[in-house]
């Protein structure tokens, strides 16, 4: 049988390490393009005062970027540490965008980014740009091979499972490379990531103005931000739409678990904007619906409807069973390949053994499950609902925030009163940690809303952890934590420390005004 303690513990570090890597992502994703627009219009307008700008903030994205490789490496190793039979079922498809995206993180942005730093003085003011432009692009794919491989994960599409090696196979790695749910998360999650630069750069620039130090380095980053910024959270709300509809799509119990959504309700489906779900009773206390909007944005229609969580279930008992005949065929096809009937009934109903595989949980084997253990096993397939229902709203919340905190900041920078509203720079300050609030709890969303699932429909969490005793991932949960929290005062220490030190002590800042159209007397 399963050890559940092996197994949680095993989930529990994964998701300490991932949700820790991923607070230095977005800002790596979001910082970069920063550096690039400052470092064009350096280029085009031959100011010294960008050049310098650029060096400012790329001091602070080089602490964050190596730190993000750092716990990048560690986070992978666990798949061969505490995923190993994960590792051994879907490595043939899942370690191919993996492979890659390690090609392109630790040789192209490696290389690039020692030459954005070592380079300013050893080529010309155009390659520069180019490699300042180039690392830009780069981390964003290096994202998006990441997010190819999270999103075979959500949408297992061209792999097919083959009894002989009990491992899935690709079949089509086009298919892999263009899967919808890809597509839909790289867009939202790099619009994520540039929320958080902008954030980033808006409230440290703000932190100067209220003191009244780096004044017009401040307010010529806080326009850059706010511009920026704007474009990003509008992009970060408009194309949540596409993800929501690939959830809708692909994930029906993820969305019904978002939505609180117990029955299946009369098409187009409302949204519930407040609520206190009940789990035990399956129902939504004191929820406040707005007609129409989830069936709007989950199925783009006015006559699909979005099918409630009891409804999943049941659906769910039915596949269960057609997995347990797939189940019999492939321990059939094991022992005589050539067994024509199994071969028959496999290909019938292979997408869903899966489902079967959730009854270990409960039996060994899953051919000898009663109707009792075929319920539970339907009914794992529910996620936490409250924390999906409140962790999804935050992040609505925070979207829709960021839009009026940045519109209101580049209103104000196209008049020149950045520096005249202390309220809004506050403001600005204390907004600092909210971009990765929202960019964890979308991570929370997509991750744990997946659960009982490693592969949707594929393979349970349950069966992909290694052979291990929960000592001995007690043993590495510490190191990890141990590990982590050490990099966490560092990287704390050293952004605080350059943050504070500016570009004035930093020598990157003279102390009069170099450009005097941006001067404080004429803001």
């Amino acid at each position: 049988m399963i050890d559940s303690d092996v197994v949680t513990l095993s989930r529990v570090q994964f998701a300490l390490t991932a949700l820790y890597h991923f607070l230095f992502v977005p800002l790596t994703l979001g910082l970069v393009w920063m550096l690039a627009i400052m470092e064009s219009v350096y280029v085009m307008t031959g100011r010294e005062v960008w050049k310098r700008m650029v060096q400012f903030w790329g001091v602070l994205f080089g602490i964050n970027f190596a730190m993000g490789v750092a716990t990048g490496i560690t986070m992978e190793f666990q798949f061969g540490m505490n995923w190993a039979y994960y590792a051994h079922y879907v490595g043939d498809v899942f370690g191919t965008p993996l492979a890659i995206e390690g090609l392109m993180a630790f040789f192209l942005e490696a290389t690039l980014v020692g030459v954005f730093f070592m380079g300013w003085t050893r080529i010309s003011r155009v390659s520069h740009l180019l490699v300042t432009w180039f690392l830009a692009l780069g981390t964003n794919l290096s994202a998006l091979w990441i997010l190819i491989a999270n999103a075979w994960m959500q949408n297992p599409v061209g792999a097919k499972f083959n009894p002989q090696t009990m491992r899935m196979e690709v079949t089509s790695f086009s298919d892999v490379l263009f899967n919808p749910v890809a597509q839909a998360k790289f867009v939202h999650t790099v619009s994520a990531g540039y929320v958080v630069g902008s954030m980033f750069v808006l409230s440290i620039s703000a932190w100067y103005l209220l003191r009244g130090r780096n004044v017009d380095f401040a307010k010529r980053s806080m326009t850059v931000a706010a511009s920026f910024g704007l474009a990003a959270a509008l992009s970060v709300v408009v194309l949540g739409d596409e993800s929501g509809y690939a959830v809708s799509e692909n994930q029906k119990m993820k969305m019904a678990a978002i939505e609180a959504m117990w029955e299946t309700e009369p098409p187009p489906a409302s949204f519930t904007v407040f609520g206190i779900p009940d789990v035990q009773n399956r129902t939504t206390h004191f929820a406040l619906h707005v007609p129409w909007v989830m069936g709007l944005i989950g199925t783009r229609s006015l006559d699909k409807p979005i099918p409630g969580i009891n409804n999943l279930v049941e659906d769910t008992k039915g596949k269960i069973g057609d997995g347990i005949q797939a189940y019999d065929a492939m321990l059939t096809l094991r022992k005589n390949p050539n067994d024509a009937q199994a071969n028959a009934t496999l290909s019938q109903y292979d997408g869903d053994m899966g489902y079967a595989l959730l009854l270990k949980r409960y039996v060994a084997d899953p051919r000898q499950a009663t109707p009792a253990d075929i319920q539970k096993a339907a009914d794992s397939t529910i996620p936490n609902v409250p924390v999906l229902f409140w962790a999804f709203r935050i992040m609505v919340a925070c979207g829709f925030y960021f839009i009026a905190l940045f519109a209101y900041a580049f209103w104000l920078a196209s008049k020149r009163q950045l520096d005249n509203k202390r309220w809004f720079l506050r403001l600005a300050l204390c907004s600092l940690p909210l971009p990765w609030v929202a960019a964890e709890l979308g991570w929370v969303v997509a991750e744990y809303g997946r659960q009982p699932w490693a592969i949707e429909g594929i393979l349970p969490t349950s069966l992909g952890v290694s052979s291990l005793t929960a000592g001995q991932v007690w043993t590495s949960l510490g190191g990890f934590v141990l590990f982590y929290t050490a990099l966490a005062v560092i990287d704390a220490t050293l952004m605080a420390k350059y943050a504070r030190k500016g570009p004035d002590e930093l020598g990157l800042w003279p102390a009069r005004d170099i450009d005097p159209a941006y001067s404080t007397s004429k803001a």
